[in-house]
């Protein structure tokens, strides 16, 4: 017996089967990092239209988590998918470096400013220890695979950004819109400090909830305001959570248009709003009648008895005072809340503020001198019922302001701060005209984003710490008014912080400043929000580096950051500039897992990057990120990074099946036109075009996870399942030159090409890999390209043609084939397809048979059995039936097919007339398979 293998063109390429990724993509990045990928993608784009996203900047303390994994290669398969659409992108990757959390670690190791430490070589060592993070953060980052100016990042701690910082506020400072003030402002007392909007989150509290009694000063003057008469005291009922505030009240608050109702009980009238008050006497175990009736703002300002101090406050209105629960009064403390303080403005009422920064009673509070706030609320409610105002007292579970680092409860207090005002040189009407004219993506975001601009209070940028951006400005002790010099001396600070740091500020005295006056003016010590930091990132780095511009076209971050990094970045642009700092927004949700919980070390569901980039490869992580809708919540486990690498694997398999059967082939000598290819050939160069018009689509909307569904079901699908498997006959047995085999071999090339660039922006080691084993010659990465343009739409110029159509109809025959072939298989009856002869009936004049009939004996080739037979038949519809049946004949050792002629060649008695022609003669001819 003849051994015919050598006569076969079987696959072959070193392309490796197992991907070992964990071991291979270090190989990869060293060589992009050696050979400077990144200049040479930017070089490789000069003359380009830019494309600019800007890096939110992530805080340098910790290793990066799974959410930065997800950002940052969001972020990459944007630029480099952008890169192969034509697009020049450069991409400075950020870090915040001030800010509490670095001061925290450092005070453990060096402790706190100013008692072990100076000031300024604690925040030496606060510079030291950000630099530490950062760079342990950026292998990390690079690791995953995201390409970057790595090596000229921008730092908020970077002596030159720090100086922009100033210069910024300094722009601010001339548009009128900072100020400063006595207001209640987010307070943490383990932080010591004020802390912004987006430092707070709300989690589930105990608090005592009590209804205390103010009682009316003059019985007359409330008689007269209620046209009511009764027995008794005259009490105003007002609920809170915290009894703390008390000593700092300074008025009761009624809603200027509700109705409330004067209620007689066995020894005393209250005053309740008409939808609260059987719910209050409930609370109060008491029965009562109505004996009156009035408005809220019939009773505006009369007084009422402190509940235990020697005052009297007044009775004012305001819109604030719901009916949702309560009494329909509210404690006033101007001093600790934003309502309160916004309704004192109304009445001149002091804004008393009776806590330090520590969280307690300052000394010369009465009564409570010293005492923690939190700790001050039992002391309080004794004194209550001792005084006989306490109507009621439950602990309620409600939620509740906390701190988002220490996670501990927080206050309001009135301290003086510097504040960006939202109105008083119309930044909140500004900044909403912005929001407007940006692209918010998804579109809910721009609802999102509005809504909290319309609704937020002035932004307290001012900070009570030691590690941060001074805010260097001179106030007259006087008049309060800043330094008639303020924007040079502020530009004179900021040149000397570009040489020295910080600490050119905070070393320095007032004398170095100013001159003949200093004595006259306050230095301010404060330091500036974090968030002011990053937010002003467009100025330091957007204006500052001029291969960038500014506004950016994209900026891209959780979904968290509509309240953080996106509306910081809004309010200093437009407060500067008048414009927004970005041209489109883009939002991501948060990672849980698979369970939708959120990632947290004590439920043990927390999935490292690192360990996975260890154990998996960073392409998997990558692919993972690509295939979830990142719009809502992303679900990770290790049982779904298993299966996303299976998905992985089939991409790999396809990519390396289609490589391994270009082993002989040179695309400058071998290729075939387009229109000379096979029939079948050319249908699947017109598969991958359109899949690639879909792709690029998909990319330029950002659905990532559209194009993992069409590359995956193309490679499984259209490529393992269909072409691939129709065409490994005419590739391995027909002759080596052959126009059957080198169109095929084109086809594959021309779908190679094109798929490693769709794969090159998620799946980047992996393509750049492949890159290295394509045919032909050719720059050195994948991401030095753009799209491929050797893709070619079908097109049919005849009847006699095989149109998309018909290959639509052929194809699904070929299923319903199967489902015989594989009927037949299960009974025993046949081994295989290709044991196999298939019988057709249907209409002479059906699709089916036309479109079949066009292939004439190639139709066995789709099917891959060994025979078919085409019957025409009376139906009465298009319908069409298929009987299977075993081959009786030998099998061609060669092939495989089972056909009448094997055994009638002397020379060659085992293979069949095909198989004998493509070993001895011209070579076999096909036209379509």
């Amino acid at each position: 017996m003849a051994d015919y293998k050598h006569t076969l063109n079987l696959p072959e390429t070193q392309f490796p089967m197992k991907a070992g990724l964990p071991n291979r993509e270090p190989l990869i990045l060293k060589r992009w990092q050696q050979n400077n990928l990144y200049q040479k993608m930017r070089e490789n784009a000069q003359g380009r239209p830019l494309f600019v996203l800007h890096d939110g900047p992530p805080y340098a303390n910790g290793d990066i988590h799974i959410g930065h994994a997800v950002n940052k290669i969001l972020k990459d398969i944007i630029l480099k998918s952008k890169t192969l659409s034509g697009f020049d992108t450069p991409y400075v990757p950020g870090w915040d470096c001030h800010g509490l959390p670095i001061e925290l670690n450092v005070e453990k190791k060096v402790g706190k400013p100013g008692v072990k430490v100076s000031a300024a070589e604690f925040r030496k060592a606060c510079r030291v220890y950000a630099q530490k993070q950062v760079d342990g953060q950026r292998e990390d980052f690079k690791r995953l695979g995201v390409l970057a100016e790595w090596d000229n990042p921008y730092l908020t701690m970077d002596f030159n950004f720090e100086a922009d910082i100033i210069r910024t506020l300094a722009e601010i400072v001339k548009q009128g819109h900072l100020h400063k003030g006595v207001k209640p402002v987010h307070w943490c007392v383990d932080c010591g400090s004020a802390l912004a909007e987006a430092e707070v989150e709300y989690e589930d509290k105990t608090s005592p909830a009590i209804d205390v009694r103010f009682t009316v000063v003059d019985n007359a003057s409330f008689e007269a305001a209620t046209n009511s008469t009764g027995t008794g005291k005259i009490s105003v009922p007002i609920w809170t959570t915290t009894p703390w505030t008390l000593p700092a009240n300074q008025a009761v608050s009624l809603n200027p248009a509700y109705d409330y109702v004067v209620v007689q009980t066995a020894d005393e009238r209250l005053l309740l709003a008409e939808a609260l008050y059987e719910s209050a006497l409930e609370r109060y175990g008491m029965t009562g009648d109505v004996i009156a009736r009035c408005k809220g703002e019939d009773v505006e300002g009369l007084l009422l008895q402190h509940p235990f101090y020697d005052k009297q406050v007044p009775v004012i209105l305001g819109d604030h005072v719901t009916a949702d629960a309560g009494t329909g009064a509210v404690h006033t403390a101007p001093g600790h809340g934003q309502d309160d303080f916004t309704v004192g403005l109304k009445y001149n009422l002091d804004v008393y503020n009776p806590v330090a920064s520590n969280g307690t009673f300052l000394p010369d509070t009465a009564l409570f001198a010293g005492e923690s706030v939190f700790k001050a609320n039992p002391l309080v409610i004794e004194l209550l019922k001792e005084k006989g105002a306490l109507l009621n007292h439950v602990d309620i579970q409600h939620s509740y302001p906390h701190c988002w680092r220490h996670k501990s409860p927080i206050i309001f207090r009135a301290t003086p701060q510097w504040f960006v005002s939202m109105d008083q040189n119309g930044l909140r009407q500004a900044a909403m005209q912005a929001i407007a004219e940006t692209q918010w993506m998804p579109e809910w975001g721009q609802k999102r984003i509005e809504g909290m601009v319309e609704g937020r209070p002035d932004w307290c940028v001012s900070r009570q710490r030691t590690w941060g951006v001074p805010i260097p400005l001179f106030v007259n002790q006087q008049t309060g008014e800043l330094h008639p010099d303020s924007q040079q001396i502020m530009e004179q600070v900021a040149q000397k912080v570009e040489l020295e740091g910080i600490d050119a500020w905070f070393e320095s005295a007032s004398s170095d400043w100013l001159s003949t006056d200093a004595e006259l003016y306050e230095k301010v010590s404060d330091t500036l929000d974090v968030w002011f930091d990053s937010g002003v990132s467009h100025a330091c780095v957007l204006a500052r580096r001029a291969y960038l511009n500014r506004p950016a076209d994209l900026y891209l971050e959780g979904s968290d950051q509509h309240r953080g990094w996106f509306q910081s970045s809004l309010l200093t642009s437009v407060a500067s500039t008048g414009k927004a700092p970005y041209k489109s927004v883009l939002t991501h949700g948060f990672v849980v897992d698979a369970a939708g919980k959120k990632m947290s070390k004590s439920l043990g569901n927390v999935v490292a990057p690192q360990k996975v980039v260890n154990n998996l490869g960073a392409d998997i992580i990558r692919l993972w990120v690509a295939s979830s809708d990142y719009s809502a919540e992303m679900s990770v486990s290790d049982e779904i990074l298993k299966r996303t690498a299976d998905s992985y694997r089939r991409i790999r398999n396809t990519a390396r099946y289609l490589l391994s059967n270009l082993s002989d082939f040179n695309p400058a000598t071998d290729s075939v036109a387009i229109g000379d290819m096979l029939a079948l050939d050319q249908w699947a160069v017109d598969r991958a075009y359109h899949v690639q018009k879909d792709i690029i689509a998909a990319y330029e909307s950002y659905n990532f996870h559209l194009i993992y569904q069409k590359i995956h079901n193309f490679c499984a699908q259209e490529m393992g399942s269909l072409y691939l498997d129709i065409t490994k006959d005419r590739q391995y047995t027909m002759q080596k030159n052959s126009l059957g085999r080198r169109s095929t071999q084109t086809a594959m090339y021309h779908i190679l090409e094109a798929l490693t660039r769709w794969m090159a922006p998620i799946l980047s080691f992996t393509a750049d890999e492949l890159w290295e084993y394509l045919p032909g010659e050719r720059n050195e990465s994948v991401l030095l390209n753009t799209w491929y343009q050797g893709l070619v739409p079908l097109t049919t110029g005849s009847v006699d043609e095989i149109s998309l159509e018909d290959w639509n109809i052929i194809f699904n025959i070929r299923d319903e084939v199967s489902i015989e072939l594989e009927k037949q298989r299960s009974a025993g009856k046949i081994k295989g397809g290709l044991t196999a002869e298939v019988e057709l009936f249907s209409k002479q004049d059906s699709l089916s048979y036309k479109a079949l009939n066009k292939l004439g004996d190639e139709v066995k080739f789709v099917f891959i059995v060994s025979a078919v037979t085409m019957n025409s038949v009376d139906r009465d519809d298009d319908g069409l039936a298929i009987q299977v049946k075993p081959s009786e004949h030998a099998r061609c050792d060669r092939c495989w097919h089972q056909t009448p002629e094997v055994g009638h060649n002397t020379t060659h008695p085992e293979l069949c007339d095909r198989c004998i022609e493509n070993v001895d003669g011209d070579g076999e001819s096909r036209l379509f398979v």
